[in-house]
């Protein structure tokens, strides 16, 4: 079964020479950390195989979100792309839970804002003021 990807051409040679650029910088780091020189055609190597991993990925995360009857990756098919690698899976659910972690909070502010917007009632005491005005109309 083949998706016919409605991206343009352009952006795939975008992205490559994307990966091809970070890859370059981070050769060059470890370059000058470990005293050693990669050639044009290693860096290149390497380009291509961690284009086409992540392509690899990225069609194993629509899989595992298909399997689970979903349109949308989530965190978890995320986790479960790097449940070989101990290192990776720790530090992504990490960054999960901070992100899980700052959004509530960022919620809470929101309903704060809103809450003193509304002259300081919470939303339990908007809804019974609502319900009591609603009562005195009707009688």
């Amino acid at each position: 079964l083949q998706r016919a990807d409605p991206s343009p051409p352009w952006i795939f040679q975008r992205l490559k020479a994307a990966v091809h650029y970070t890859v370059g910088c981070l050769c060059q780091e470890v370059a000058e950390d470990k005293d050693v020189q990669f050639s044009k055609q290693t860096i290149a190597a390497i380009s291509e195989i961690t284009f086409r991993q992540c392509e690899n990925f990225a069609k194993d995360l629509e899989m595992f979100a298909r399997h689970a009857k979903r349109s949308t990756v989530t965190t978890e098919d995320v986790k479960l792309l790097a449940r070989r690698s101990n290192s990776l899976l720790k530090y992504i659910t990490q960054k999960s839970e901070e992100l899980t972690s700052s959004n509530m909070e960022q919620k809470e502010k929101k309903k704060k804002k809103s809450s003193a917007a509304k002259g300081g009632r919470t939303s339990g005491e908007h809804e019974a003021a609502v319900t009591e005005s609603e009562d005195t109309n009707m009688a």
